[in-house]
């Protein structure tokens, strides 16, 4: 499982205080925690102001390549603010987030061809997100020939099919799951990531939400996501679905996270 911290996010709280507040030893914390606790990549969202995106970004960049040696994932959903940032990342990790949405495609994918750069890639275009799995399979489908155009493998490419909320959508689950089967039967070697708070948006208990979800995700093939890495409960979880599905060769991972007091009962 790939896992993608999560808490390097101005749309969290306590993250948005510390960016505004430009607290380094908070964001720097963040950073380790996450390291240490599992994140392939770290996710690092803005969520400030458009005029200053740029600038919160690299400050944060900077702190976070400073801190850890994990790659970073440069997340936001302005075009010329990622192809800014590029050249500023010493370490190339992902880019969050290329989509059929008004060229995006067109304008990213030629900058990251030639490198190691991964992309997440939205099943969303100029019409929005679609709550028809079909119509989100074409565009991923349509997202998957491009990068072959720019002669970026698909094992590069990590899909996300865009979960809907559950307190919105009953058939949230099946709709995310009938996407990653539509697009991997064409695609064998793509990868599936999830935001998995976005299941849980307006429900109660949202921690038992995003767990669940993961679980049922994971068995459905999605093997990467953005998620809180810190979380003792998220982490038991990741552990318990890798070995009941067969991912952890005798159950190695799950035994040594339980003997380090990484998972298990608080004491």
């Amino acid at each position: 499982m790939i896992i993608i911290g999560e808490k390097i996010n101005g749309a969290i709280p306590k993250t948005a205080e510390a960016i505004l507040n430009k607290d380094e030893g908070y964001i720097r914390e963040l950073a380790l925690k996450q390291a240490e606790f599992g994140a392939n990549y770290i996710d690092v969202c803005a969520g400030t102001d458009p005029s200053i995106e740029v600038e919160t970004l690299k400050w944060l960049i900077d702190i976070v390549q400073d801190s850890v040696e994990t790659p970073i994932c440069i997340d936001s959903s302005d075009v010329d603010i990622i192809l800014e940032l590029l050249p500023y990342v010493k370490k190339p990790g992902m880019i969050n987030s290329v989509s059929e949405e008004y060229g995006k495609c067109d304008r990213l994918m030629p900058k990251a061809a030639d490198t190691p750069w991964k992309i997440i890639a939205l099943t969303c275009d100029n019409n929005g997100i679609s709550l028809d799995s079909q119509v989100k399979v074409k565009i991923g489908e349509v997202i998957m020939e491009k990068a072959k155009k720019y002669g970026i493998d698909e094992d590069r490419i990590y899909i996300d099919p865009l979960v809907t909320t559950l307190s919105t959508t009953e058939n949230a689950i099946a709709s995310f799951v009938e996407t990653m089967a539509g697009i991997r039967e064409k695609y064998p070697r793509v990868h599936f990531t999830s935001g998995l708070s976005n299941i849980s948006f307006g429900m109660p208990f949202r921690s038992a939400v995003n767990r669940s979800f993961l679980t049922l995700a994971m068995n459905a093939g999605m093997d990467s996501a953005i998620m809180d890495p810190l979380s003792p409960d998220m982490r038991a979880t990741l552990y318990a679905t890798e070995a009941l599905l067969g991912q952890d060769r005798h159950c190695r991972r799950f035994l040594n996270a339980f003997r380090k007091g990484v998972i298990g009962p608080k004491k």
